[in-house]
């Protein structure tokens, strides 16, 4: 199911996931609305990844509309507070208004008021 409003979002990664369970998770943001995808922290390209391939299958390995293409960046060897600015100040879709921001943290510990600190000082 689609989300309403077009979508940026940054994935903290703090562990390792299985590919499926990557794979399940791009699918989700690939038929949602998700239409800038920033990965950080642990396996953040195999995510990159998953999220570049769930968007070329989406659309049977053929051209994908401008305005459903999925721009995707990792940040491998940045901090997150880089990659929290990167995202407020240079994460535009080329078509697409993107007005809503979702934090994903995967991890096996939840950090949601620091990791919300964080960005909101980025």
């Amino acid at each position: 199911m689609r989300q309403a409003e077009p979508t940026r979002v940054v994935l903290i990664a703090e562990g390792a996931t299985s590919h499926a369970f990557k794979e399940s998770v791009a699918k989700e943001l690939a038929q949602g609305n998700c239409l800038y995808f920033m990965a950080w922290g642990s396996e953040c390209e195999a995510w990159h990844d998953a999220v570049d391939m769930e968007n070329i299958e989406q659309f049977e390995f053929k051209e994908i509309p401008e305005e459903r293409f999925i721009m995707t960046t990792w940040h491998e060897s940045e901090p997150l507070s880089e990659v929290f600015w990167f995202c407020k100040n240079s994460a535009f879709h080329s078509t697409v208004d993107l007005k809503r921001t979702v934090l994903l943290h995967v991890a096996p510990e939840p950090r949601e008021q620091q990791l919300l600190q964080q960005y909101a000082e980025a």
